[in-house]
């Protein structure tokens, strides 16, 4: 990534997260009641909460220590918090500003205002504790998305394969290990031909978990076709040269911007990220460049992280495309805008010959929390003619 562009960036999201922490924090203080302990009790603990994941941002830069893990999950999860809190804060806001306008609270309210400012600022606490935590209970139940469809292709002698697709495992230090254990045991409980991970699968800062070697579970999925697995975004943020070695590490063949032929029956493409001239100066081959010279008699697999120009792939000839990238907007109401921002956000889409799934992702990232929807794994079973 150019100096530059990285120094706007990063200047534009601290001005955002400072912003709405600052709002937050303003509009708590001024629901506490006028006590000198509670207010500067509540002060240094917002301080503390806000600053956490900023803490173990510079930490890690230094050392990995039981430190760095816990600075990581208190500010990961308060980024998770800081949205509910700021919807609620928003609404408290939208419902004063209406009751200038039209004077709708009762009189029991306008009586006891000062009381109850400090009872809607416990039940919002309460209330963001409890989806923090049914959010992290979710997290920790994946389910198998299973889709059969048919490509009206001859495979040679293949007339049925059986894929699993993982996205988005965004493979952290504080990345639960009992999950990562039930998606291995899941995967060897479907038995796939083969099985293809599509991006995202390390976080962007893979230091801890190479150095604790947090992905070793994954050396255990074999498949009779392979394991294959292009890259994300996150990858390139955290260092294309750092990631992928580690990923291959993990008996994982990576494709980058490559062409297999798999047991003579059907193509696998996997490219790199559409982020990875952004980020590394990398410009990612055309794709019509990487399918032109192919035997289009034989089904294309295509395996591309971001799920964009839909319509380019149909007329490159991809059979199936499978991406993630979009989380399916991991926290509500984040989700609802993911329709509006992709062409397809999540799910299953065909145009004309071309299937194409987006998976919501089987890991997190920032805050362990998904509210939005559960971890998915896919398991596509093509029929060929």
């Amino acid at each position: 990534m150019k100096t530059t562009g990285f120094l706007i960036f990063l200047i534009i999201v601290l001005t955002i997260y400072i912003s709405i922490n600052y709002y937050i924090y303003i509009r708590g203080y001024q629901a506490l009641p006028d006590i000198r302990w509670l207010k500067i009790s509540y002060s240094v603990l917002f301080l503390f909460l806000s600053l956490s994941y900023i803490i173990f941002r510079a930490l890690s830069r230094l050392f990995y220590s039981d430190v760095t893990t816990a600075f990581e999950w208190i500010g990961s999860l308060w980024i998770g918090a800081l949205i509910y809190f700021l919807l609620i804060v928003v609404l408290l806001d939208f419902s004063r500003f209406l009751n200038y306008l039209f004077d709708i609270y009762p009189s029991i309210i306008i009586l006891n205002y000062s009381k109850v400012k400090l009872i809607t600022l416990l039940i919002s606490v309460s209330l963001v504790c409890f989806i923090l935590m049914a959010g992290y209970i979710n997290n920790l139940i994946p389910y198998v998305n299973r889709k059969e469809i048919t490509i009206n292709k001859n495979a040679g002698m293949l007339k049925r394969l059986n894929i699993v697709a993982i996205s988005d495992i965004h493979l952290c230090n504080i990345t639960a290990q009992s999950k990562l254990k039930k998606l291995v045991n899941e995967i060897k409980r479907i038995k796939p031909d083969i099985v293809l991970f599509a991006g995202d699968l390390l976080d962007e800062d893979p230091g801890p978990v190479i150095y604790f070697n947090r992905g070793e579970k994954l050396k255990e999925l074999t498949a009779p076709l392979g394991v294959f697995a292009v890259l994300g975004n996150h990858e390139y943020i955290g260092g294309v040269e750092k990631t992928s070695k580690y990923i291959e590490s993990l008996n994982i063949n990576l494709l980058r911007d490559t062409v297999l032929k798999i047991s003579e029956a059907f193509y696998l493409v996997g490219t790199e990220d559409r982020e990875s001239k952004f980020y590394k100066g990398i410009q990612r081959k055309i794709l019509s460049g990487l399918t032109d010279g192919l035997n289009k008699s034989l089904p294309v697999i295509l395996l591309d992280h971001q799920p964009f120009g839909l319509d380019k792939n149909v007329e490159a000839g991809i059979d199936l495309q499978i991406s993630g990238h979009t989380h399916h907007g991991q926290l509500w109401p984040v989700n609802l805008l993911i329709n509006l921002i992709y062409e397809m956000g999540y799910g299953y889409k065909k145009k004309r010959n071309t299937h194409f799934f987006v998976s919501s992702g089987y890991g997190l990232w920032g805050p362990q929390v998904r509210t939005a929807n559960r971890p998915e794994i896919l398991n596509i079973i093509i029929n060929f003619k």
